[in-house]
């Protein structure tokens, strides 16, 4: 298989890289470093990124960034790096990803313990989280050609 590891240069998406890489062919994709290079803010970035890969099978998403603090002191600013990243980027994978991955292929999203399990300071997180699993429950009733997606959480 081939498959697209994004964010594959991180701690997270190293692990998935060192795994995958003993019986696939692993692309790593982030916006400095890997194999190719892919900003998630940017559906540009997203849609070059899928025209430089031919032929994928699966992406796997293990990047996105949210804000960590206090509520009190959240802002809709701040909340924006959540939004911008860790959903709408995830989420872009998929949406343009459509139009590329081969049948059969797969989306595999990051989500985090928050989603599940809230904790203090994390609610930037947790609100990026529950958007793309909704979002995972909603798109897998809807893709066509066997494509299939789900989201994990690496804790």
């Amino acid at each position: 298989m081939k498959i697209v590891v994004v964010g594959g240069t991180g701690t997270v998406g190293k692990a998935v890289v060192d795994l995958l890489s003993e019986e696939h062919e692993v692309i790593t994709a982030s916006p400095s470093s890997g194999d190719i290079r892919v900003d998630i803010t940017s559906v540009d970035s997203i849609e070059q990124m899928y025209k430089e890969v031919p032929d994928i099978d699966a992406v796997i998403s293990t990047t996105g960034a949210a804000h960590f603090g206090k509520l009190s002191e959240l802002t809709p600013e701040l909340n924006e790096k959540a939004i911008e990243s860790k959903l709408k980027g995830q989420i872009n994978l998929v949406l343009i990803g459509q139009h590329y991955i081969n049948a059969g292929g797969s989306f595999t999203l990051t989500a985090g313990v928050m989603l599940d399990d809230p904790i203090a300071k994390g609610t930037s997180s947790a609100m990026a989280n529950g958007g793309i699993a909704a979002f995972t429950q909603s798109a897998a009733i809807e893709l066509q050609n066997g494509v299939r997606i789900n989201t994990v959480s690496p804790n």
